[in-house]
Formats: structure tokens, C-alpha cells, sequence
């Protein structure tokens, strides 16, 4: 039988329709390079089910879910990308309990405009996330979708009872800590919108992005912080509350107050945002403040520390005191640089 191929007109080459295929020989496909590394991995991709072996220590699990055109916009998403962003946000999610993460599955839909090029592309930034993350890959789904494509990552981690840290810890006069800079992943987004809306009034328009480099790279290839948790551990410091900023500040900040039942006051002038933030704030006509509380995607991590513990940090270039916490009467507020007190609204990114 003759092979239904598709062709590539810009490079020439034969791209294979999935339907060719069927869905096992595409999963055996996309999924031949990956490697078990991790000894809690006992057997993954190949059967009904995975088997885990986490032995005396608590079992974490975290999923999130992608659908095109909520999520990501592939007019300017790269799919390397967004399989590597996709593996991030998850990862994310463990991180900010103090655990670090081992398995994921991963599950994606997609309609028939993909070929099995395309899947090869966007398995390429998930091995990549996994490389580097040293995680394993042990099971997923694959499916037909007619409204683009879908990706849903589920992850597995591991930890000892006693080093769990939850939203819910957080108390008196503890330290409010942010790690990195926060608010470059939404202006890296309004970038990429600005100029696709350039590109379909002008398609032979050739932007040169250069200045914002940091900025689209914050929101297509955005980083878990793997690392705070290893530091964590190198100097014994367990947070007393922790969260990622995958919503941003002011929504992530509420979560942590009203699930420890306080309060907190955050200095507008101890907020860390970058210089590439506060230029193009100023060309976009937006507030640097504003956009550092309400832009979502940083995945950087906020915690909060007994005072006690701030010698473990203060001389970590990566970390930023901007808070602390208060008496839940006293409310979630933002202390301006004029020193007036204004209650934080959650301003972040809303699913819905």
C-alpha cells in the first residue's frame, strides 16, 4: 500500500500523518529515547501501568493541563518549547512543596494538522526537561483531538513527612521571601503578542527582538527552581510556607495568607523585577508594580522563613525579603514606595 505522506513546501521533506501509524507505533516512536534514571522507577512506558517504589517516604502528585489557544498560541510557541514549558509547570508544582520530583506521564490530544514530525518536535523539549531535571518519563496516552492540540503532565514525587512545607504554614512576624525576578514571563508574553498581531498586518515583517531576549525567554522557556530546593538542603532551612508564582504575586501571596489564616505587608520597593522588565513597562505605557504582581509564569518560588533562619539566605544574591507577615485583621497589603498601605486584589491569571 502507497504511504500517505504530507510535504513540507518551505524545506521539501515528507511528513508522516499519524494516522499512518496508529497510536501504539506513535508512542513507541516519541517516547524510544527516553532512559529510566531514578531507582524509585521500577518499571515505566511498555505496559498496562507503571510500577513506583517511593518505599518509607510520602508520595506527592501534581497534574496541570495545556490546551491550545488558552495556554499557548503556536503562531509564535516553538514546539521544543512547549513541550520543555509544559514538563516546567509541573515540575513547579512539586518543587514548591520542598520535594523533588521523579516521574511524570504525559497525556496529549491532537487534531490531524499535526504529522509525526511535529510530535517529534514538541518530545524533544520533553526529553529535554528530563535530561535536566533527571526525571522519567513512565506513561502517558495519546489521542485524536478536533480543537488543536492538548497536553496534560501529571508528576510524581517523593519526600520525608517531616520536610513537607505547605501553603498553610506561615505565621507571625515570619519573612516573606521571593526567589529570582518576577513579572518578565507576562511582558516576554505581551512582546510575542504585540508582534503577531505586526506579522498579520505584515507577513514579510522580520521584528528583531533582540532587547527583549530575556523576556521571551522568560515566558517560552521558563526554568523550575530545582536549585532553592538543593539549597534548602545544603544549609537545613525548611520553609515555614511555599508556593510558586505560576499566577503571579498578589493571587500566590493570598493563597499562602488565607490558607494560614494571617496577614502580610509587601514593599512595592523590595519587589525584584528586571531592568528589561522596567524598559519595556515603559514602552508598553504599563506599571512595573502592577505587572510584577499580576503576571503569571515565572515559576520563581515564595516562602516564607522564621526570622531566625534569614542568616541561612541574606547573602544569596538570588533571594529578596519583601515582606513579612502581619495579623489576619490587619489584611494582605501592598506598602507603596510613598509608604501608604493598599490592600493586595488578586489580579493574577484567571483559568476561567
Amino acid at each position: 500500500m502507497k504511504k500517505n505522506i504530507l510535504v513540507n513546501k518551505k524545506s521539501k521533506t515528507q511528513l508522516t500523518k499519524l494516522s499512518e501509524l496508529g497510536e501504539f507505533e506513535v508512542i513507541n516512536h516519541i517516547t524510544k529515547n527516553f532512559k529510566i534514571k531514578n531507582k524509585s522507577t521500577v518499571h515505566g512506558i511498555g505496559d498496562d501501568a507503571a510500577i513506583l517504589d517511593f518505599q518509607n517516604e510520602k508520595v506527592l502528585v501534581s497534574s496541570d493541563m495545556l490546551i491550545e489557544g488558552v495556554h499557548f498560541n503556536l503562531s509564535y510557541m516553538p514546539l521544543k518549547h512547549l513541550g520543555y514549558k509544559a514538563v516546567v509547570t509541573n515540575l513547579s508544582d512539586i518543587y514548591s512543596m520542598n520535594a523533588v520530583c521523579t516521574q511524570i506521564t504525559v497525556n496529549i490530544a491532537v487534531s490531524n494538522r499535526f504529522t509525526l514530525e511535529s510530535l517529534d518536535e514538541l518530545y524533544l523539549g520533553i526529553h529535554a526537561a528530563c535530561q535536566k531535571y533527571g526525571v522519567d518519563l513512565v506513561g502517558g496516552d495519546t489521542t485524536s483531538s478536533n480543537k488543536g492540540l492538548i497536553i496534560s503532565i501529571t508528576s510524581f514525587g517523593s519526600i520525608k513527612s517531616k520536610s513537607i512545607v505547605k501553603r498553610s504554614g506561615a505565621k507571625h512576624n515570619d519573612l516573606i521571601v521571593v526567589s529570582g525576578d518576577i513579572g518578565s514571563a507576562y511582558m516576554g508574553l505581551q512582546v510575542l503578542e504585540r508582534e503577531k498581531e505586526v506579522f498579520v498586518v505584515n507577513p514579510r515583517n522580520q521584528p528583531d527582538l533582540t532587547q527583549y531576549k530575556y523576556l521571551i525567554q522568560r515566558q517560552l522557556k521558563p526554568e523550575a527552581r530545582k536549585d532553592i530546593i538543593d539549597f534548602f538542603q545544603s544549609v537545613d532551612l525548611k520553609p515555614t510556607s511555599m508556593i510558586d508564582i505560576s499566577d503571579g504575586l498578589s493571587s500566590e501571596i493570598k493563597h499562602i495568607c488565607n490558607k494560614s489564616n494571617v496577614g502580610c505587608n509587601i514593599y512595592e520597593d523590595k519587589i525584584p523585577v528586571s531592568d528589561e522588565l522596567i524598559s519595556s513597562c515603559e514602552e508598553f505605557n504599563l506599571n512595573s508594580t502592577t505587572v510584577a504582581l499580576s503576571g503569571g509564569e515565572d515559576y520563581e518560588l515564595l516562602f516564607t522563613i522564621d526570622q531566625k533562619d534569614f542568616d541561612k539566605i541574606k547573602n544569596n544574591p538570588d533571594f529578596s525579603v519583601i515582606g513579612h507577615i502581619i495579623s489576619k485583621n490587619d489584611g494582605i497589603n501592598l506598602v507603596t514606595k510613598a509608604q501608604q498601605k493598599i490592600p493586595i486584589k488578586s489580579m493574577g491569571w484567571n483559568s476561567f
